[in-house]
């Protein structure tokens, strides 16, 4: 393990808020504004300039009506609803940066491979290769009532669907259209070459998609793939798939184990275990003196509900804990929910007990990341021990209020951490933008060839060479 500089990434939610409860009740807090484009383009301009390689949008096509049998909580506490579609937000906030990449999560339980291949090939042009998807299966079983399954898919057969659907985007992206198809003959009236487009003839247990690719191939042609499944099913696809893990972990110590799994299951999978750029969600509440910072999270715990947060708990993990004592320690048990929050608080440390009022105490900031609060000097020494001891490559960013958190981490806690070599450097004037892959895997704007989608590239035509 070298002493590598970590990835920069914001993390945030098409929402009024999104892991910290009541977020949005503080004042110039910029979720009352999440519906103007104008602030997401301010937020854009506040990362690029600040040289973070990319900001995340988590997603879900679901809501949170576990917590006491039904939505009334977190309607109330803005939790992670209303939503809208962060797919759609991107090209606003890519017409204002260059370098600034963007990461989007999209479920492949109930949307078709092919409207979500020619999703994903439209924002890489638009944003000239600086898209990534974050591979979910979902866990909401209101979403699977919404969307006519009636329930949710058990969690072994979602990943039996994810592992087919993988290779008909795979197939769309890669295959379907040769590198030299789009040809753009004014003399022969010629656009593409009929010759260099094949149709993927795909036909298994879940889709049948016979058709070509509706996109001519873009700057990475397979958006970077993130994947967060924390499962050994999870793990053993992410294993496979990923170009990028995330993590969520209570401490750099217990944080290392999932690293570890990770890369394991990718020595498994027949790729190098660093093939997987693993990023976890951190939240940092940073002021001039540690005192300072204490101050200003305690204040920023009188936003946060119980219920706010148990709202969230529940929707995450299809537990109501408003059926528990709250000084009852939690028992770790099978859910269709994502099984690795359950396990954090249950299992994970087994010289730790979790109740429900811990539970609440912990997530009501940050949500299931870890939040680290304290004075320059103390964020950078402990965002070096996630470097160090968690073996992580990079972090994201999540916040107590945005986009103040942002702008606070920026103004304090980041030229610290340039100056000591735990982020990356701030970007030349000069650097010229990059693709999102080229980033994290300077030199390949495409796919790694130990990745799955490789397996799906077309060579040249020998018909075309004679």
């Amino acid at each position: 393990m070298t002493e590598k500089p970590l990835n920069l990434f914001a993390f945030n939610f098409f929402a009024p808020a999104h892991l910290t409860s009541g977020s949005w009740r503080e004042p110039g807090d910029g979720g009352l504004r999440y519906t103007d484009l104008q602030y997401w383009k301010r937020v854009a301009r506040l990362l690029e300039d600040a040289s973070f390689d990319g900001i995340f949008f988590a997603d879900t096509v679901g809501f949170h009506d576990v917590y006491k049998g039904g939505v009334d909580e977190s309607l109330r506490d803005a939790a992670q609803y209303p939503a809208n579609d962060p797919a759609l937000l991107i090209s606003g906030m890519a017409a204002v940066t260059e370098h600034l990449t963007f990461g989007v999560t999209c479920s492949l339980t109930y949307e078709q491979p092919y409207l979500l291949a020619r999703r994903f090939s439209t924002l890489d042009h638009l944003t000239n290769g600086r898209i990534g998807w974050n591979i979910v299966t979902s866990y909401n079983d209101s979403a699977a009532k919404n969307l006519g399954l009636g329930e949710q898919l058990g969690h072994d057969e979602r990943y039996d669907l994810a592992e087919e659907y993988m290779e008909v985007v795979y197939k769309l992206w890669e295959s379907s259209l040769e590198d030299d198809a789009v040809v753009r003959d004014t003399e022969n009236a010629t656009y593409i070459d009929p010759r260099k487009v094949h149709p993927i003839e795909h036909k298994g247990k879940y889709f049948e998609v016979p058709g070509i690719h509706l996109c001519e191939p873009s700057p990475q042609r397979t958006p970077v793939l993130f994947q967060a499944g924390a499962s050994s099913r999870g793990m053993g696809f992410g294993g496979k798939h990923a170009e990028v893990a995330f993590i969520q972990a209570t401490s750099p110590e217990l944080a290392r184990r999932s690293v570890d799994k990770i890369r394991q299951a990718a020595r498994d999978a027949g790729r190098d275990p660093y093939d997987i750029k693993i990023v976890a969600l951190i939240t940092v509440v940073v002021a001039p003196t540690s005192e300072a910072a204490q101050a200003k999270y305690e204040h920023y715990l009188e936003n946060a509900t119980v219920d706010g947060v148990l709202a969230r708990f529940g929707g995450w993990t299809g537990i109501d804990l408003s059926t528990y004592d709250l000084d009852q320690p939690l028992e770790s048990i099978e859910t269709k929910g994502v099984q690795s929050i359950v396990d954090m608080f249950s299992k994970a440390d087994p010289n730790r007990e979790w109740t429900p009022r811990e539970i609440v105490d912990f997530l009501s900031i940050g949500g299931t990341g870890s939040t680290i609060v304290g004075s320059p000097q103390e964020v950078v020494e402990q965002l070096r021990a996630w470097r160090d001891v968690a073996d992580i490559d990079g972090i994201n960013l999540s916040y107590a209020t945005q986009p103040a958190g942002w702008e606070e981490f920026i103004e304090l806690a980041l030229p610290e951490l340039r100056k000591q070599g735990i982020v990356k450097p701030a970007r030349a004037v000069d650097a010229k933008p990059r693709t999102l892959r080229e980033k994290l895997f300077p030199g390949h704007a495409r796919v790694l060839d130990t990745h799955p989608a490789a397996a799906y590239r077309r060579g040249p035509n020998p018909a075309d060479e004679a």
